[in-house]
């Protein structure tokens, strides 16, 4: 049986150009990045006789669309590059194309011309905020766009009606796991207490998959006069904004409260388990999430990687996540809380190229073609997608 390739398609709404890409996610491999590729649909008739440009675009988006103080919109362009496809610049023939490209090239004929991108190094990995169930408009994001007009140049005003963009996701896999275990190891001193509290709170491993639980072992020595109870265990996700103005949001994305205690003078040892899912956050307002797609689903923010070479301030926002296990030492001089915290990654698997190369998205605004074309032994089914993606 052959193999099954989703291509996307989208095209303007005065029919001029159309884009055509076999993906909509690219992956950062820490030492290299996927680049983006496609094949661009002209209608020469409909071009009358203007050029036809694309343009990959980075953007960091704080707060709505249309909010414009003194001046200042909260938007800024972290990389825009922009590319001339027709007329072309050199013969496309010669030029070295994708197996991708190829196969599209082929089928799509004369009026197909090829356009190619190559990441920088220093740019971020898709991510946004949740908004809340109320909120309306382009909330605090990082995107990627692929954009295909037609114009005199390419620093006019572009048209809408002849032009036509593609959301994209850059997104990155856990690198290969390490055996370092992260743990912290606390003694805490309290008044009118000869002896301590020791407290360890250890995971397995440093890097934890989206959907897998997180386990967290604690280990309570309670040499002291004081009593311990409440104990509660947390996953927090920390977000920093830190293009604009450095905002930190804190948020619990999973939880277990308990009635476990240890009295004075006695020791606990438990695993517990936490789920940090998105499904237990749904509307929750300030939750980081991987960069979305159009009605598509999404998880929580995979953690941030940040190169060495690489300013922190250019990566628009940083997510990183810790288990937080708390406690109260109630005495007879009064109660005090008790905290310790570990920190985490929590990523995507790293997929087999295979995987990548033929996962495909169920957008319900998207239409397919129920024909497969079939190319070189190669099933390939034709997406529309219709209106904002």
């Amino acid at each position: 049986m052959s193999p099954k390739h989703v291509v996307f398609k989208k095209v303007s709404r005065d029919k001029s150009v159309a884009i055509y890409m076999a993906k909509r996610d690219f992956v950062d491999h820490c030492d290299f990045v996927d680049p983006v590729d496609g094949v661009i649909v002209i209608d020469p008739v409909q071009l009358k006789g203007k050029k036809v440009y694309v343009m990959l675009s980075c953007t960091f988006r704080y707060g709505r669309q249309d909010m414009d103080i003194m001046g200042v919109a909260f938007r800024r362009d972290l990389f825009v590059v922009t590319r001339q496809v027709y007329p072309e610049m050199q013969d496309k023939e010669k030029l070295t194309h994708t197996r991708v490209q190829q196969k599209l090239l082929h089928k799509l004929g004369d009026n197909a011309y090829p356009f190619f991108f190559e990441f920088p190094d220093n740019l971020p990995c898709s991510v946004s905020l949740q908004p809340g169930p109320n909120d309306v408009g382009k909330k605090c994001a990082v995107e990627f766009e692929v954009k295909a007009f037609c114009g005199e140049n390419q620093d006019e005003m572009i048209d809408k009606q002849s032009s036509v963009c593609l959301t994209i996701r850059k997104i990155q896999f856990s690198p290969e796991n390490t055996e370092v275990a992260p743990f912290a190891d606390m003694t805490f001193e309290f008044l009118m207490s000869e002896k301590p509290l020791h407290v360890k709170l250890s995971l397995p491993k440093e890097t934890f998959y989206h959907a897998e639980p997180v386990k967290a072992n604690v280990e309570i020595t309670n040499s002291s006069s004081r009593n311990i109870k409440d104990i509660s265990l947390s996953v927090e996700q920390v977000t920093n904004v830190v293009l604009y103005s450095n905002d930190k949001y804190v948020k619990s994305v999973a939880k277990e409260e308990t009635d476990d205690s240890v009295p004075s003078g006695t020791t606990l040892k438990k695993e517990y388990t936490l789920y940090p899912l998105l499904a237990y956050n749904k509307d929750r307002r300030g939750i980081a999430l991987d960069g979305r797609l159009k009605y598509e689903d999404t998880n929580l923010a995979s953690s941030s990687i940040v190169k060495q070479e690489v300013l922190k301030e250019v990566q628009g926002m940083l997510v990183s996540y810790k288990v937080v296990l708390k406690m109260i030492a109630s005495g007879t001089v009064g109660s005090s809380e008790v905290s310790v915290e570990v920190p985490f990654k929590l990523m995507n698997p790293k997929s087999e190229p295979d995987e990548l190369f033929t996962s495909s998205f169920h957008s319900s605004s998207a239409a397919a073609d129920p024909q497969p074309r079939t190319v070189n032994q190669t099933t390939w089914f034709l997406k529309t997608l219709n209106g904002p993606t």
